[in-house]
Protein backbone atom coordinates (compact mmCIF):
# COMPACT_ATOMS: atom_id res chain seq x y z
CA UNK A 1 0.00 0.00 0.00
CA UNK A 2 1.08 3.54 -1.19
CA UNK A 3 1.24 5.88 1.60
CA UNK A 4 1.56 8.75 0.28
CA UNK A 5 -1.57 8.33 -2.06
CA UNK A 6 -3.09 7.06 0.56
CA UNK A 7 -2.50 10.09 3.04
CA UNK A 8 -2.14 12.61 0.90
CA UNK A 9 -4.72 15.79 1.22
CA UNK A 10 -6.25 14.03 4.02
CA UNK A 11 -7.20 16.01 6.95
CA UNK A 12 -5.96 15.36 9.71
CA UNK A 13 -6.58 16.42 13.58
CA UNK A 14 -3.94 16.07 16.55
CA UNK A 15 -4.21 16.85 19.75
CA UNK A 16 -1.50 16.89 22.10
CA UNK A 17 1.17 18.15 19.46
CA UNK A 18 2.94 20.51 20.92
CA UNK A 19 5.58 17.83 22.60
CA UNK A 20 5.86 13.92 22.74
CA UNK A 21 3.89 11.23 20.67
CA UNK A 22 1.72 14.02 19.21
CA UNK A 23 4.63 16.06 17.85
CA UNK A 24 6.63 12.97 16.91
CA UNK A 25 3.11 11.93 14.84
CA UNK A 26 3.09 15.24 13.42
CA UNK A 27 6.60 15.14 11.65
CA UNK A 28 5.59 11.88 10.90
CA UNK A 29 2.25 12.37 9.37
CA UNK A 30 3.45 15.33 7.24
CA UNK A 31 5.81 13.57 5.07
CA UNK A 32 2.89 12.44 3.28
CA UNK A 33 1.67 16.29 2.69
CA UNK A 34 -1.52 15.87 4.18
CA UNK A 35 -3.97 18.66 5.52
CA UNK A 36 -2.69 18.77 9.54
CA UNK A 37 -4.34 20.58 12.27
CA UNK A 38 -2.25 20.78 15.03
CA UNK A 39 -4.08 21.77 19.11
CA UNK A 40 -2.32 21.79 22.18
CA UNK A 41 -2.46 24.45 25.00
CA UNK A 42 1.32 26.39 24.06
CA UNK A 43 1.00 28.33 20.89
CA UNK A 44 4.27 29.23 20.48
CA UNK A 45 5.10 25.86 20.37
CA UNK A 46 2.72 24.72 18.08
CA UNK A 47 3.99 27.06 15.68
CA UNK A 48 6.98 25.40 15.44
CA UNK A 49 5.89 21.91 14.97
CA UNK A 50 3.99 23.74 12.04
CA UNK A 51 6.98 25.19 10.59
CA UNK A 52 8.79 21.98 10.72
CA UNK A 53 5.56 20.11 9.48
CA UNK A 54 5.31 23.24 6.10
CA UNK A 55 9.42 22.60 5.74
CA UNK A 56 8.18 18.24 5.20
CA UNK A 57 5.50 18.94 2.68
CA UNK A 58 2.26 19.40 4.70
CA UNK A 59 0.05 22.14 5.20
CA UNK A 60 -0.74 23.03 8.46
CA UNK A 61 -3.57 24.90 10.54
CA UNK A 62 -2.48 25.82 14.18
CA UNK A 63 -5.74 26.01 16.83
CA UNK A 64 -4.38 26.59 20.35
CA UNK A 65 -7.13 24.25 22.41
CA UNK A 66 -7.84 23.30 25.87
CA UNK A 67 -8.98 19.46 25.60
CA UNK A 68 -10.44 19.79 28.88
CA UNK A 69 -13.05 22.63 27.75
CA UNK A 70 -15.78 20.97 25.54
CA UNK A 71 -16.73 24.62 24.15
CA UNK A 72 -12.22 24.75 22.95
CA UNK A 73 -13.01 21.18 21.61
CA UNK A 74 -15.87 21.98 19.44
CA UNK A 75 -14.06 24.64 18.33
CA UNK A 76 -11.21 22.77 16.95
CA UNK A 77 -13.77 20.57 15.28
CA UNK A 78 -15.54 23.57 13.43
CA UNK A 79 -12.43 25.30 12.59
CA UNK A 80 -10.56 22.22 10.80
CA UNK A 81 -13.69 21.25 9.11
CA UNK A 82 -14.42 24.78 7.82
CA UNK A 83 -10.87 24.89 6.53
CA UNK A 84 -9.81 21.66 5.15
CA UNK A 85 -13.58 20.95 3.93
CA UNK A 86 -13.58 17.46 5.69
CA UNK A 87 -11.84 15.76 9.02
CA UNK A 88 -10.61 12.61 7.34
CA UNK A 89 -8.84 11.31 10.67
CA UNK A 90 -9.03 12.71 14.31
CA UNK A 91 -5.61 11.65 17.05
CA UNK A 92 -7.20 11.92 20.68
CA UNK A 93 -3.35 12.29 22.41
CA UNK A 94 -3.56 15.18 24.65
CA UNK A 95 -3.01 13.29 28.07
CA UNK A 96 -0.71 14.44 31.22
CA UNK A 97 0.48 12.35 34.25
CA UNK A 98 0.64 13.01 38.28
CA UNK A 99 2.30 11.09 40.43
CA UNK A 100 2.22 11.01 44.31
CA UNK A 101 0.46 8.97 46.92
CA UNK A 102 -3.50 8.94 46.59
CA UNK A 103 -4.32 11.05 49.67
CA UNK A 104 -1.13 13.23 49.37
CA UNK A 105 -2.74 14.52 46.02
CA UNK A 106 -4.71 17.67 45.98
CA UNK A 107 -8.00 16.15 44.94
CA UNK A 108 -8.51 18.96 42.16
CA UNK A 109 -5.10 17.50 40.64
CA UNK A 110 -6.78 14.15 39.97
CA UNK A 111 -9.99 15.54 38.87
CA UNK A 112 -7.51 17.75 36.34
CA UNK A 113 -6.18 14.52 35.65
CA UNK A 114 -9.45 12.57 34.38
CA UNK A 115 -10.74 15.85 32.37
CA UNK A 116 -7.81 15.90 30.53
CA UNK A 117 -7.32 11.97 29.82
CA UNK A 118 -10.78 10.52 29.79
CA UNK A 119 -13.50 14.07 29.44
CA UNK A 120 -10.65 15.89 26.94
CA UNK A 121 -11.15 12.37 24.61
CA UNK A 122 -14.43 12.18 25.31
CA UNK A 123 -15.16 15.79 24.44
CA UNK A 124 -12.59 14.69 21.07
CA UNK A 125 -15.05 11.79 19.95
CA UNK A 126 -18.53 14.17 20.93
CA UNK A 127 -17.07 16.74 18.67
CA UNK A 128 -16.28 14.81 15.85
CA UNK A 129 -19.00 12.27 15.13
CA UNK A 130 -21.34 14.52 13.91
CA UNK A 131 -18.90 15.38 11.16
CA UNK A 132 -18.05 11.53 10.40
CA UNK A 133 -21.38 10.73 10.10
CA UNK A 134 -22.32 13.64 7.85
CA UNK A 135 -19.27 12.22 5.68
CA UNK A 136 -20.58 8.38 6.76
CA UNK A 137 -16.56 7.84 7.05
CA UNK A 138 -13.61 9.09 9.48
CA UNK A 139 -11.21 7.24 11.87
CA UNK A 140 -11.13 8.21 15.38
CA UNK A 141 -7.39 7.21 17.12
CA UNK A 142 -7.25 7.15 20.79
CA UNK A 143 -3.70 7.08 22.66
CA UNK A 144 -4.38 5.04 25.41
CA UNK A 145 -1.12 3.44 26.74
CA UNK A 146 -0.61 -0.27 28.35
CA UNK A 147 -1.98 1.87 31.34
CA UNK A 148 -5.02 1.10 30.19
CA UNK A 149 -4.95 -2.38 31.20
CA UNK A 150 -2.54 -2.09 33.89
CA UNK A 151 -3.05 0.01 37.40
CA UNK A 152 -0.08 2.52 37.60
CA UNK A 153 0.26 2.81 41.83
CA UNK A 154 0.97 6.55 42.95
CA UNK A 155 -1.01 7.56 39.99
CA UNK A 156 -4.82 6.30 40.79
CA UNK A 157 -6.00 9.29 38.81
CA UNK A 158 -4.28 8.62 35.62
CA UNK A 159 -5.36 4.57 36.07
CA UNK A 160 -9.05 5.75 36.94
CA UNK A 161 -8.74 7.97 33.26
CA UNK A 162 -6.74 5.32 31.21
CA UNK A 163 -9.24 2.92 32.37
CA UNK A 164 -12.15 4.96 31.85
CA UNK A 165 -10.63 5.53 28.42
CA UNK A 166 -10.56 1.70 27.36
CA UNK A 167 -14.17 1.65 28.63
CA UNK A 168 -15.76 4.34 26.68
CA UNK A 169 -13.86 3.25 23.67
CA UNK A 170 -15.29 -0.07 23.62
CA UNK A 171 -18.69 1.09 24.59
CA UNK A 172 -18.48 3.43 21.31
CA UNK A 173 -16.94 0.83 19.05
CA UNK A 174 -20.21 -1.48 19.61
CA UNK A 175 -22.44 1.33 19.17
CA UNK A 176 -21.10 2.66 15.95
CA UNK A 177 -21.22 -1.42 14.31
CA UNK A 178 -23.86 0.04 11.82
CA UNK A 179 -21.08 2.76 10.31
CA UNK A 180 -18.89 0.59 8.92
CA UNK A 181 -16.94 3.14 7.62
CA UNK A 182 -16.53 4.95 11.03
CA UNK A 183 -13.36 3.50 13.13
CA UNK A 184 -12.37 3.76 16.15
CA UNK A 185 -8.49 2.46 16.90
CA UNK A 186 -6.85 2.32 20.34
CA UNK A 187 -3.58 2.25 20.85
CA UNK A 188 -1.78 0.65 23.53
CA UNK A 189 1.88 1.65 23.75
CA UNK A 190 4.12 0.61 26.36
CA UNK A 191 6.65 3.07 28.30
CA UNK A 192 7.91 5.51 26.16
CA UNK A 193 10.86 8.56 25.56
CA UNK A 194 8.77 11.26 26.04
CA UNK A 195 9.31 14.61 27.98
CA UNK A 196 5.69 13.72 29.63
CA UNK A 197 7.45 12.03 32.79
CA UNK A 198 9.15 15.82 33.09
CA UNK A 199 5.69 17.53 32.76
CA UNK A 200 4.30 15.24 35.44
CA UNK A 201 2.58 17.30 38.26
CA UNK A 202 4.89 15.76 41.34
CA UNK A 203 3.67 15.38 44.64
CA UNK A 204 6.45 12.16 45.90
CA UNK A 205 8.70 15.03 46.60
CA UNK A 206 11.11 12.75 44.41
CA UNK A 207 12.52 12.93 40.91
CA UNK A 208 10.70 10.64 38.67
CA UNK A 209 12.03 8.65 36.01
CA UNK A 210 10.43 5.98 33.43
CA UNK A 211 10.93 1.95 33.80
CA UNK A 212 14.62 1.02 33.32
CA UNK A 213 14.04 1.20 29.35
CA UNK A 214 11.57 2.70 27.18
CA UNK A 215 10.16 2.96 23.46
CA UNK A 216 11.06 5.69 20.88
CA UNK A 217 7.58 7.79 20.36
CA UNK A 218 8.41 7.06 16.47
CA UNK A 219 6.89 4.25 17.20
CA UNK A 220 3.63 5.03 18.48
CA UNK A 221 3.69 7.47 15.37
CA UNK A 222 4.57 4.99 12.68
CA UNK A 223 1.38 3.19 14.24
CA UNK A 224 -1.00 6.41 14.06
CA UNK A 225 -0.33 6.29 10.16
CA UNK A 226 -0.45 2.60 9.85
CA UNK A 227 -4.00 2.54 11.17
CA UNK A 228 -4.89 5.85 9.52
CA UNK A 229 -4.49 4.25 6.46
CA UNK A 230 -5.72 0.27 7.63
CA UNK A 231 -8.19 0.76 10.77
CA UNK A 232 -7.17 -1.55 13.60
CA UNK A 233 -9.43 -1.59 16.92
CA UNK A 234 -6.54 -1.95 18.73
CA UNK A 235 -2.40 -2.10 18.70
CA UNK A 236 -0.21 -2.82 21.26
CA UNK A 237 3.14 -0.99 20.69
CA UNK A 238 6.49 -2.85 22.00
CA UNK A 239 6.52 -6.38 23.13
CA UNK A 240 6.57 -5.09 26.76
CA UNK A 241 3.05 -3.62 26.31
CA UNK A 242 1.12 -7.25 25.18
CA UNK A 243 3.92 -8.67 28.24
CA UNK A 244 1.87 -6.13 30.87
CA UNK A 245 -1.04 -7.00 29.69
CA UNK A 246 -1.03 -10.57 29.79
CA UNK A 247 0.30 -10.16 32.90
CA UNK A 248 -2.49 -8.68 34.30
CA UNK A 249 -5.09 -10.78 32.63
CA UNK A 250 -3.37 -13.63 34.16
CA UNK A 251 -2.39 -12.49 37.84
CA UNK A 252 -4.33 -9.01 38.26
CA UNK A 253 -3.88 -8.99 42.42
CA UNK A 254 0.06 -10.08 42.56
CA UNK A 255 0.94 -7.39 38.98
CA UNK A 256 -0.51 -4.70 40.74
CA UNK A 257 1.22 -5.71 44.40
CA UNK A 258 4.81 -6.03 42.06
CA UNK A 259 4.26 -2.67 40.53
CA UNK A 260 3.40 -1.34 44.09
CA UNK A 261 6.72 -2.92 45.28
CA UNK A 262 8.64 -1.66 42.21
CA UNK A 263 7.53 1.65 42.92
CA UNK A 264 8.38 1.87 46.44
CA UNK A 265 11.39 0.38 46.20
CA UNK A 266 12.49 3.28 43.63
CA UNK A 267 11.31 6.09 45.72
CA UNK A 268 13.37 4.81 48.67
CA UNK A 269 16.52 5.73 46.59
CA UNK A 270 15.22 8.63 44.12
CA UNK A 271 16.67 12.26 44.90
CA UNK A 272 14.87 14.32 46.41
CA UNK A 273 12.05 16.97 44.78
CA UNK A 274 9.74 19.98 45.63
CA UNK A 275 6.07 19.17 44.71
CA UNK A 276 5.31 20.83 41.22
CA UNK A 277 2.09 20.82 39.55
CA UNK A 278 4.24 20.66 36.35
CA UNK A 279 1.68 21.18 33.21
CA UNK A 280 -1.54 19.50 34.80
CA UNK A 281 -3.30 22.77 35.21
CA UNK A 282 -1.19 25.29 32.43
CA UNK A 283 1.23 24.89 29.59
CA UNK A 284 4.77 24.37 30.16
CA UNK A 285 7.74 26.28 28.53
CA UNK A 286 10.57 23.46 28.77
CA UNK A 287 10.83 19.81 27.11
CA UNK A 288 8.88 20.23 23.98
CA UNK A 289 10.48 17.61 22.24
CA UNK A 290 9.25 14.04 20.86
CA UNK A 291 11.97 12.74 23.40
CA UNK A 292 12.65 12.62 26.89
CA UNK A 293 16.15 11.87 27.12
CA UNK A 294 15.79 8.26 28.83
CA UNK A 295 17.56 5.25 27.84
CA UNK A 296 15.45 3.85 24.67
CA UNK A 297 14.75 0.10 24.09
CA UNK A 298 15.93 -1.45 20.93
CA UNK A 299 13.85 -4.28 19.85
CA UNK A 300 14.17 -6.06 16.43
CA UNK A 301 11.68 -7.00 14.83
CA UNK A 302 12.53 -10.77 14.42
CA UNK A 303 12.56 -10.89 18.45
CA UNK A 304 10.00 -9.43 19.54
CA UNK A 305 7.52 -12.27 20.17
CA UNK A 306 11.06 -13.77 22.52
CA UNK A 307 11.14 -10.85 24.10
CA UNK A 308 7.48 -10.67 25.03
CA UNK A 309 7.89 -13.85 26.34
CA UNK A 310 11.16 -13.63 28.09
CA UNK A 311 8.91 -10.31 29.90
CA UNK A 312 5.45 -12.50 30.60
CA UNK A 313 8.56 -14.94 32.11
CA UNK A 314 10.53 -12.43 34.30
CA UNK A 315 6.74 -11.12 35.37
CA UNK A 316 5.98 -14.17 36.37
CA UNK A 317 8.82 -14.92 38.50
CA UNK A 318 8.66 -11.59 40.10
CA UNK A 319 5.00 -12.27 40.70
CA UNK A 320 6.19 -15.81 42.54
CA UNK A 321 8.74 -14.05 44.31
CA UNK A 322 6.45 -11.16 46.11
CA UNK A 323 3.87 -13.93 46.46
CA UNK A 324 6.44 -16.32 48.30
CA UNK A 325 7.85 -13.19 50.37
CA UNK A 326 4.10 -12.21 51.72
CA UNK A 327 3.49 -15.13 52.79
CA UNK A 328 6.49 -15.84 54.70
CA UNK A 329 5.63 -12.78 56.25
CA UNK A 330 2.20 -13.49 57.05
Amino acid sequence: MNLYNELKNKAIVITGASSGVGRAAALEFAQYRPALILAARNEETLNEVAHECDRLGATVLVVVTDVTDPGSVINLANTANDWAGKIDVWINNAGVLAAGEFSHTPVEVHEQVIRTNLLGCIYGAHAIMPVFKAQQRGTLINNISIGGYLPVPYGAGYTASKFGLRGFSEALKAELTVWPDIHVCDLFPAFLDTPGIHHAGNYTNKVLKPASQVYDPKLVAEAMVKVAVSPKSNKYIGGASLALKFSHALFPELTAKLTGFVMRRYFRGAAPLPPTNGNIFNTVEYGMSTNGGFEILSEPKPYRKYIVGALVAGIAAGIYLVNSRNKRLA
